[in-house]
């Protein structure tokens, strides 16, 4: 099913959007544009960097540990926290399965209550309407500053960028944000972006950037939060256009819904004239009692917080009240190629709480920088190839970038098996490098591997030939190895190699006894094991 859909802006256009359950390969879909941050260096260069950033390194460690203890205190004081997640879950897959119909539903909401509603299916197209918009709201006194609230979709797709394209200055008014904004840094966290920084690198931050700064200013948390109070009142109060992101939508209301922790969202969503949400469209939930689920889920899983200090909605215009004019656009951006796809579609439930970060001893120990995406961590493993596609690009390597301990499913306020769906990309990209003319050096030591225990005689002669790994143990492990198999032992050792084979071994137990002893082969009574290996009556347990 297909919808046209007129944008009225400086300039009309028509487009015309897919709206419907997609039945195809995800890989023939379009996928998110190049016009974001989506993707970077491939993971293991950036995280050999990360690692040996000892700074770095001691943020993170600091910083998650907190936040993982603060989530598991306030999770245990809920006794049916197991049933909120299954809730969760349940409410996201419904909406999955019926997006269409909530997102005209909504649309229909939000223009009954004197609201517009824009349809974008990739960044470009996204950014182009925010900028009509804005250019809109200033008629013949053109806007040259927007403040923002958080926003991960608007990182997603690169708004920041595109509006300074167009000379307009995007102010970041979380303080997160800020310092990164600030530093001309990226963020390395859903929830915390500028986790990677300690209080001293801010205060010198907001030394060095920050116009009109007290030079005497102190690294003391309340000192520096001041600080920024009192540079953003003044943009708060000239502001005539803000831009927002949505931590829900509600379908049958039209109502959106933003979360936060500063009150800066709130100020951003009344004070200007004119709001732009920019939301996924996968944020819906179908009805307003949806909310009293995740406004449980949501802070405790990622601040450690019983509730959100500020929960902000809003139902189109309000005569007199708040802005006058009330824009939504609705984001694919790869949204419906991760749709396709039956299995994988489950990373959509995510609601960005960060909980699967502060879990994750890989995110710990690299930073959210290292994966390439404004989506780090373990959900940005399965998120990203599923919006960018898998194509011999840096992305494929963020299915690798996990242990598969499998904490962060178990902290997932949504149930997202995210292992399970690692394991799922790892094949895609199996699948993908089986059709490159050339083959990778992974598909040559599988070949070489397959060569070798394809007879018995080759795999003895590939056993004894191992042995001479001895030579290089020390202590019995294996630290370093010759290239191309230096790339195992820069971050990891290999147990050297026993003095015997298998096959040694059980020749020499195989070998008969000597007449008048006892013997030691396998079917020696000393053994305890018959012939066949099946040990003899009585043995097989405790009665």
């Amino acid at each position: 099913m297909t919808r046209t859909v007129t944008t009225t802006g400086t300039t009309n256009t028509t487009r015309t959007t897919f709206l419907g359950m997609p039945a195809v390969d995800p890989d023939a879909l379009p996928h998110a544009s190049d016009r974001g941050t989506l993707t970077g260096r491939p993971f293991p260069d950036a995280a050999r960097d990360a690692l040996a950033n000892t700074q770095l390194r001691h943020n993170l460690g600091h910083a998650t540990s907190t936040i993982r203890r603060k989530r598991a205190g306030v999770v245990a004081e809920v006794p049916d926290w197991e049933e909120l997640r299954d809730a969760g879950a349940a409410i996201k897959d419904d909406v999955l399965a019926r997006l269409p119909e909530l997102l005209e539903q909504f649309e229909a909401a939000v223009t009954a209550r004197g609201g517009q509603v824009h349809w974008a299916r990739d960044a470009d197209e996204a950014n182009s309407l925010v900028i009509d918009l804005v250019r809109a709201a200033g008629g013949d006194d053109p806007i040259r500053q927007v403040v923002k609230v958080k926003s991960m979709a608007t990182q997603e797709i690169g708004l920041n960028e595109a509006l300074a394209d167009a000379a307009i200055e995007a102010v970041e008014t979380d303080l997160a944000e800020l310092i990164v904004q600030l530093a001309e840094d990226r963020p390395s966290h859903i929830l915390v972006p500028a986790i990677h920084r300690n209080r001293s690198e801010i205060r010198q931050i907001f030394l060095d950037a920050m116009p009109g700064v007290d030079r005497a200013l102190t690294d003391d948390p309340r000192a520096l939060a001041m600080a920024a109070r009192a540079y953003l009142r003044r943009t708060f109060l000239a502001a005539r256009v803000a831009i927002s992101g949505a931590n829900f939508a509600v379908a049958e209301t039209g109502t959106l819904a933003v979360v936060e922790s500063e009150g800066n969202g709130r100020m951003c969503l009344t004070l200007p004239q004119t709001l732009i949400t920019v939301m996924g469209i996968e944020k819906l939930v179908p009805a307003w009692r949806d909310l009293e689920v995740y406004l449980q889920l949501l802070p405790r899983s990622s601040t450690g917080e019983r509730m959100n200090p500020y929960t902000s909605l809003w139902t189109g215009v309000t005569p007199g009240d708040g802005p006058q004019e009330v824009h939504v656009v609705l984001l694919d951006n790869g949204r419906t190629a991760a749709l396709a796809d039956h299995v994988g579609r489950a990373a959509l439930r995510c609601i960005r709480c960060s909980a699967c970060l502060n879990v994750c001893p890989v995110y710990e120990r690299t930073g959210g920088h290292a994966y390439g995406s404004v989506y780090p961590g373990p959900i940005g493993a399965v998120l990203t190839p599923q919006l960018t596609g898998m194509d011999g690009g840096p992305v494929d390597t963020l299915p690798y970038a996990s242990s598969l301990c499998g904490a962060c499913y178990q902290v997932c306020p949504v149930k997202i098996d995210i292992p399970e769906l690692l394991v799922r990309l790892r094949a895609r990209h199996v699948d993908h490098e089986r059709g490159r003319r050339l083959p990778s050096p992974e598909r040559a030591a599988m070949a070489a591997m397959s060569w070798g225990m394809r007879t018995p005689r080759r795999f003895a002669a590939g056993e004894t030939a191992l042995r001479a790994g001895r030579f290089l143990a020390r202590g019995g492990r294996i630290r370093a190895l010759p290239p191309p198999l230096s790339a195992w032992t820069t971050s990891r050792d290999v147990p050297a190699p026993p003095e015997e084979t298998f096959r040694q071994w059980w020749a020499r137990r195989s070998r008969p006894a000597p007449d008048g002893a006892s013997g030691d082969g396998p079917g020696s009574s000393t053994d305890g094991i018959a012939p066949d290996g099946i040990p003899p009556h009585g043995s097989r347990g405790v009665s």
